[in-house]
Parts: structure tokens; sequence; C-alpha cells
């Protein structure tokens, strides 16, 4: 019997050889997932959960669109864009809304770049102290954000009655504050997804005569950057929707958009109508930035939050 008839016909008196279902295969997956939870019972779950996030948000969208005072009598009227038209003279959104992406958006740079620079050498080298680090890491987001207030206010006022500048109130207060928060998230999260990158490959690179700064910027960022998006997008949203820090160290110059919005329950026309149409509006409009972030960087973020949650420490 040649070599290719013995490969091709199985043992006399045995059962076929039948090849294992692949794992990745779209039929594995639908049986697996059937098994797991029955068709009904998923549908009914989506229904629920989606009832849950859109209905809120549907009542939001009608009461931007219904005048003041209907809405403080409890109704609920179609009448037009109005409110949208008048929530920027009734407060300084604009201002705000510029204020907020500058604070937020730099200080999720920071803290991307920084949790780079820290998750290369904690999934590529061994040092002392390692596994320590990236527990601390972890034991941070622990931490109540609100317990630090007192102790970031009291630095940054040691700080400025030290050097003499006008401290509290500026752009870098507040962005250190927001860079305390995302930075070990950003860390944590990049440190997972390297693991899933093969160090054959930033090897190939240091023999074709690559330094490591160089491997890091043309190999790993382009292949990390699910991570790098995923980390920027939840430090971003740490101080988009951040009311207390900016509350306290920001001023007029620099509020952002949460505490202008915040102001809206000072404001009244004729001095008794509460604005609530215009900040229905203003919550809108505050809340499209972040969806269009989602929906532009959705796959990213799909593949950045997959990746690595098998890998181990």
């Amino acid at each position: 019997m040649t070599s290719r008839q013995a490969a091709g016909t199985p043992r006399q008196g045995g059962a076929a050889a039948v090849p294992p279902r692949r794992r990745g295969s779209r039929r594995w997956k639908a049986a697996d997932t059937d098994r797991l939870l029955p068709a009904w019972l998923s549908r009914t779950a989506l229904v629920v959960i989606a009832l849950v996030v859109l209905v809120p948000v549907g009542y939001m969208v009608l009461l931007s669109v219904t005048p003041n005072a209907q809405v403080a009598l409890g109704d609920v009227s179609l009448s037009g864009f109005r409110n949208y038209v008048a929530m920027w003279s009734a407060a300084p959104l604009a201002a705000g809304l510029v204020h907020t992406l500058i604070i937020a958006g730099v200080a999720a740079a920071i803290s991307v770049l920084l949790g780079l620079l820290a998750a290369y050498p904690l999934t590529r080298m061994r040092f002392a102290g390692r596994r320590a680090f990236l527990y601390s890491l972890l034991g941070s987001q622990t931490v109540p954000q609100p317990t630090l207030l007192l102790p970031l206010f009291a630095t940054f006022s040691f700080i400025q009655t030290t050097i003499g500048t006008h401290l509290i109130g500026s752009y870098p207060p507040i962005i250190f504050t927001y860079m305390t928060f995302g930075l070990p998230l950003s860390a944590w999260l990049l440190v997972a997804y390297l693991r899933t990158i093969p160090r054959e490959l930033e090897e190939a690179g240091l023999v074709d005569g690559c330094s490591r700064a160089r491997a890091l910027r043309r190999i790993v960022l382009p292949i990390a950057l699910p991570a790098v998006v995923v980390a920027f997008v939840f430090a971003f949203l740490v101080g988009w929707n951040d009311l207390l820090f900016a509350s306290v160290l920001t001023n007029n110059s620099t509020q952002t958009l949460a505490v202008v919005m915040q102001g809206f329950d000072n404001t009244q026309a004729n001095a008794t109508l509460p604005l609530y149409g215009d900040l229905m509006a203003a919550a809108v409009v505050s809340a499209l930035p972040v969806v269009v972030l989602y929906l532009v960087f959705q796959r990213y973020l799909i593949r950045g939050l997959s990746a690595g949650s098998m890998t181990g420490m």
C-alpha cells in the first residue's frame, strides 16, 4: 500500500476519521450560541435592553423640541427646533464645548502616549517590580474618584502659593487631574493588547537595524492602533462626563460643558419659568460628539476590546 492510499483510506474495522469542526466557523458559533441561550430568550433580552436604553433617550429628544412652558407642566409636543437656537444664548454652551474638547482631548492624548510608553517595556522586558506595577495600575482604578478631590486641590494650592502663579482655574490642573484617571486605564488596556503582538516582528526589525523607539513607532504602533483608539475613547470620556472636578478646578474662562449645563438650573425665563426644554436640547447636543466618536471608531473599538482578553499575567 502506498503512502497516498494509506492516508486516503481509513483502517479496516474502524470508523472513518471525521475532521474536527473548526472553532472559528460560522456554523460552530451559531450552534454554540443556541446551546448557551435559547433564541426566544436572547431576542427578549435584546428588546428589554433596547427599551431601557432608548426610552429615556427618546423622551429627552421629545422634550428638546417642546416649549419650556409645556415641559414645566409635564406635556410633550413637537414645536420645532426653537430650543436648539435659544440654548446658545441662555448659557455659554459654545465656550464650554470648546473648553471640554481641549481639556478632554489633551488629557486623553497624553494618557495614551504615556500609557503606550509604559506598556511597551512592561510587555517586552523583565525587571524587578514589574508585576507589582501592573497590579498597582489595576488597584488605582478601585479608588473612588471623589476622595482624590481634596488632595489634588490642596496640592495645586500649595504649588500655586509656592511659585506665585495663578494655577487653579487654568488648563494644566484639570488636564493633570483627568490624566490621573485616564493613564492607568490606558496603560492596562495597552498592556493587554501588546501581549498579543508576536515579539518576532520587533526582533526582525531590530535585526534590520531599527532601534527600540523606531520599532515601537513603525511596527508596534500600527498593529496596536485598535487598542490605542479604545484607550483614547475611554480616557476622553473621563473628561467629557466629569462634573465634580471641573466645578472645583475651573473658572468662568475654562469651565467645561458639564459645568455650563449645570447653570441651566439657575437660569429662568421671565424669572419664573425653568429652561428645561433648552436643557434637554443642550443635553442632546452634548451627547452627539460621543455618539459620533463611537460610530467613527466602532471597528477599532470592537477589535481593541476583544483582543487581549485571554492573555495572562
